[in-house]
């Protein structure tokens, strides 16, 4: 037995409801059924009630999941991103509730928005602003530079009022750009050295092609052809690592981060975060009245949802990308804190959620506990299988459509560029068209209208690619021309 593995049942053997809590795990993890791993760090306090892995990080391979299997933790990365520029802010060195022009300098960023928008607007979803170049660049194609993401920030608008909660990447990616160009500090740094190396977070990182060498990875996965769980075809590498979305981290150093939270930057009895900072992106910046799952969400601080689990006000982020999905939440009255994260987010994604709702319940006493969440379990199992059952209908109806190209394959192959969102390469493969965008790649299938394809460059997310004459084609209401 390996000693993380010991360290783990240690941590349960002390506590009732750390057993409990395992118990479930195992319970729902076996009904479920399409997870293939998942892990949980739980916090009361200032002490680790539990650190556990379960199931598999790769089902091709079979490593097992313990307390120190990194998982992607999506967005749940912009509490991160946030509590670093909050930081800078701390020193000085730029001001959060200050328009953009105060301290970017010289910008490409459009005048207009440099002067009523600051990085308070920009981190709770408030700026009203989009930049489509600039976040598909940084989360899926990856194709970007530091000078192009600069010249990029001319590409911002203005799609809705400011002040308007709507939450996107966007924000996150604007700051950090503007941040890079004025102070010469791209993200990865500023996250290193002014949050996981304080909070003493080793196995957290933003570089996930070296963590994949040096420790164990999960694999997102995502439904196969005949329903079964296998790797997702769209795994994230370095260069989609990015502000809002750019983490891998582990149940144990999630604890620590649960602490940092829990206990306003105090971790292992030690202040690593002056008073009041981490405190202060807790606090709701822009209101908003929506509902997810169970949660109800009345406001967004820096990098944090707020809102409520019942009668307890929860502060809380959830991620989730192309067969991986993390829950991360606390409730500062009571003092406790989960993190929860699985390989797994299209069938059954909302395990992780029901894993940290029994963890609440559980240390709250609810009576009916066990026929509550049996209940829940079961429910969830007639989604699972109600969306599985929708994915082969789907795919079935997309085999029997006819091919509506009308020209030979070879017509439509070629490289088409858009300036401002990059290039799209089209290829032929053992007779079939293959659409390719950077770190994004798909077989073509038929689609219902003229000219045209249906791909999945996002997994289980179908784009439809239309083909227009001369050397023209339309993904995602761009235009790309063949070079």
């Amino acid at each position: 037995m390996s000693i993380a593995a010991f360290f783990t049942i240690a941590l349960l053997a002390t506590s009732p409801e750390a057993k409990d809590i395992d118990a479930f795990v195992r319970k729902a993890m076996d009904r479920v059924a399409v997870t293939p791993g998942l892990s949980v760090a739980v916090v009361k306090g200032p002490d680790v009630v539990m650190t556990a892995g379960y199931g598999v990080a790769d089902v091709s391979q079979g490593d097992a999941v313990d307390a120190d299997t990194g998982f992607y933790i999506a967005s749940a990365t912009k509490a991160f991103t946030a509590l670093s520029i909050a930081a800078m802010a701390e020193r000085g060195e730029l001001a959060l509730d200050a328009p953009l022009e105060t301290w970017t300098g010289k910008s490409p960023l459009p005048a207009d928005v440099a002067a009523s928008t600051s990085l308070n607007d920009l981190l709770s979803h408030r700026s009203g602003l989009k930049n489509e170049p600039i976040a598909f660049r940084a989360a899926y194609s990856g194709v970007h530079t530091p000078r192009l993401m600069s010249a990029l920030l001319a590409e911002t608008r203005r799609s809705q009022p400011s002040g308007t909660f709507r939450y996107t990447n966007t924000g996150y990616n604007l700051a950090t750009t503007l941040i890079e160009d004025r102070f010469g500090r791209g993200w990865r740094a500023m996250v290193d050295k002014a949050v996981l190396v304080p909070a003493g977070m080793t196995h957290t990182t933003s570089r996930i092609d070296q963590a994949r060498r040096t420790m164990r990875v999960a694999v997102g996965h995502t439904p196969g052809p005949d329903g079964r769980m296998v790797p997702s075809p769209l795994q994230k590498t370095d260069a989609t690592m990015q502000s809002a979305g750019g983490l891998v981290s582990t149940a144990r150093d999630m604890a620590r981060w649960l602490e940092v939270q829990l206990n306003d930057g105090v971790v292992d009895g030690h202040r690593v975060f002056p008073p009041g900072l981490v405190a202060s992106t807790h606090r709701s910046l822009v209101a908003q009245q929506t509902t997810f799952g169970p949660y109800v969400r009345n406001g967004y601080g820096l990098g944090w949802q707020i809102g409520r689990y019942g009668d307890e006000v929860l502060i809380h982020h959830f991620g989730n990308f192309a067969g991986s999905r993390a829950h991360v939440s606390f409730m500062p009255q009571r003092g406790l804190g989960v993190a929860v994260m699985a390989n797994e987010d299209a069938v059954a994604g909302e395990l992780v959620d029901l894993v940290a709702d029994y963890v609440y319940d559980r240390f709250a006493g609810r009576a009916d506990i066990e026929t509550h969440y049996d209940a829940e379990l079961a429910a969830l199992v007639a989604r699972r299988d109600k969306r599985l059952k929708g994915l082969a209908v789907s795919r079935a109806e997309r085999a029997a459509r006819p091919w509506s190209l009308r020209a030979p394959t070879r017509t439509y192959t070629g490289a088409y560029e858009n300036p401002a969102m990059g290039r799209i390469d089209v290829v032929e493969h053992d007779g079939r068209l293959v659409v390719k965008a950077g770190a994004l790649a798909s077989a073509a299938e038929a689609a219902a209208d003229p000219e045209s394809v249906r791909v999945e460059l996002i997994p289980l997310t179908g784009q439809i690619v239309r083909f227009e004459a001369p050397g023209k084609l339309l993904y995602d209401g761009q235009t790309y021309v063949r070079r």
